[in-house]
């Protein structure tokens, strides 16, 4: 006599066999080894094309912009998968949980690999950004592509206000990277020495469990994937192509080297400096140098000029708003029996308030222009602004405030910190000038594993233990903001 129980097994074999072969036979096997063991992932045909319908969503974030780029191993466009990491964990469970799942980390450690190993400088952020795209599909998450070249506007929600949006730069460095490990740069000359890739894998991290309880958003989520943080103010170009569409408030975070791991740090207010450069081309009248004046001499027009700079920050500035000018590069003649006919400045200025950083802007130019004047010589000056001029990073009251509360109640009070200004920037700027706006740090410091240089080294690497809990902060922090203006 066979008992109930042995039947209940066979017909579990069955049915179980039967739905693996569906699935092959769909195609709907994992595209890569690299990515989430999928083991434990369940596949399945959806006939609508995505996880869940958005309610009242605009047109532009109802259907993905057509893809100019073959996605690799991407799975039939009507197909997404979910893993018991995100989607099949209970409604009950936690965010920070969610994240934590051994499969949800291993999947977030994955992605962040592939991207060091293939690092793309700004706006050539071609495959990393059609990796983004082709996870975003997978967990069934609408987009809208290209924006600023290869930036990526992703949504998940209701589709209806309030939005917030959480953002993440893609871009590496010219950096040849010193780090021996097995994912380390095959790319020559280039490496993801700021942690940028990091901060891709804690957004899809976040995407994945904010897709699971989009039932729990009192409103929409944006998705942000920016290029260009490092050099062409992709933040601005992303503005301009409707990133910040219907959004009211934005955060992002980026790693620090110089907090303990999964340490949030931020403080309301000024954070990072606005950050401008300048060159200006000094023009007089060649001569040679027994006969010095029958030239007008651009070498003294230029060192005048130098000396003059030091006393914007020495003598203009309140000794307690904290400012730098520094002259980094001088250029004349090469023929020592000549004086040349132009010489060559540049350098960098550096500021926390905008007042203070436009007036530092403007004083370099009268300051270049008048000696030049006094020398009998022309000047020109270039500042770059549509390539590296960054305004200061300010951090509204409010948003700073949701920000610790947040670290607070998920980390608690020893895992967040009020950390000083710093002079370093971040094109995160251009956003805090349209919207309230906070930045915060989270840190990846660990001696033992020799992540303690800091970012633009070649010898720049993380605690990837801060992954998981990057993509819980910015999760939590998009779903109770929601909750808290719902309307």
């Amino acid at each position: 006599m066979v008992s109930s129980s042995l039947i209940c097994w066979v017909l579990v074999l069955i049915y179980t066999s039967t739905f693996l072969n569906s699935n092959i036979a769909y195609g709907l096997t994992p595209s890569s080894t690299n990515d989430l063991d999928c083991s434990s992932c369940n596949f399945f045909e959806s006939t609508s094309g995505s996880c869940s319908s958005f309610v009242g969503e605009t047109s532009d974030d109802r259907e993905h912009v057509h893809d100019q780029y073959t996605t690799q191993g991407k799975n039939k466009s009507n197909s997404v998968y979910s893993c018991p990491s995100s989607s099949l964990l209970p409604e009950t469970t936690s965010i920070l949980s969610m994240a934590k799942d051994p499969a949800m980390v291993n999947w977030i450690k994955s992605i962040r690999r592939r991207i060091h190993e293939y690092p793309e400088l700004a706006y050539e952020e071609f495959e990393t950004s059609r990796l983004i795209r082709a996870e975003l599909d997978r967990i069934g998450v609408r987009y809208r592509f290209p924006l600023a070249k290869t930036g990526i506007r992703a949504s998940i929600g209701t589709g209806n206000p309030p939005f917030v949006a959480v953002r993440a730069d893609m871009d590496a460095l010219p950096i040849q990277e010193s780090v021996e490990w097995q994912h380390k740069s095959k790319v020559a000359g280039k490496m993801h020495a700021c942690g940028h890739d990091a901060h891709v894998a804690m957004l899809l991290g976040a995407a994945k469990i904010l897709k699971a309880r989009e039932n729990h958003l009192k409103g929409t989520v944006i998705l942000i994937f920016q290029p260009a943080e490092e050099a062409g103010n992709g933040a601005k170009r992303m503005i301009e192509d409707g990133a910040l569409e219907n959004v009211e408030a934005i955060f992002a975070a980026h790693v620090s080297t110089e907090l303990p791991t999964s340490v949030i740090g931020s403080r309301s207010g000024p954070l990072l400096a606005g950050c401008g450069f300048f060159r200006a081309v000094i023009t007089g009248k060649e001569g040679h140098a027994a006969n010095p004046h029958h030239s007008v001499d651009a070498i003294s027009a230029a060192s005048a000029a130098v000396i003059s700079l030091q006393n914007l920050v020495a003598r203009e500035a309140n000794p307690m708003d904290s400012q730098v000018v520094s002259v980094a590069s001088f250029n004349g003649g090469d023929n020592l029996n000549v004086i040349p006919e132009s010489a060559v400045l540049g350098g960098t200025f550096r500021a926390f308030s905008n007042t203070s950083f436009y007036r530092l802007r403007k004083r370099i130019e009268e300051v270049i222009k008048g000696q030049a004047r006094v020398y009998k010589c022309l000047a020109e000056v270039d500042f770059f602004e549509g390539e590296s001029f960054y305004p200061p990073t300010v951090n509204d009251d409010v948003m700073n405030e949701h920000v610790r509360n947040v670290a607070v109640g998920m980390l608690g009070s020893k895992n967040f910190r009020v950390v000083p200004p710093m002079m370093g920037a971040e094109d995160f700027s251009f956003y805090s000038q349209v919207i309230p706006a906070a930045f915060f740090f989270i840190g990846v410091m660990s001696e033992q594993l020799g992540s303690i240089h800091s970012g633009h080294s070649p010898y720049f690497m993380i605690d990837e233990e801060a992954l998981p809990i990057g993509a819980a902060m910015h999760a939590e922090i998009a779903e109770r903001y929601l909750s808290e203006r719902y309307r």
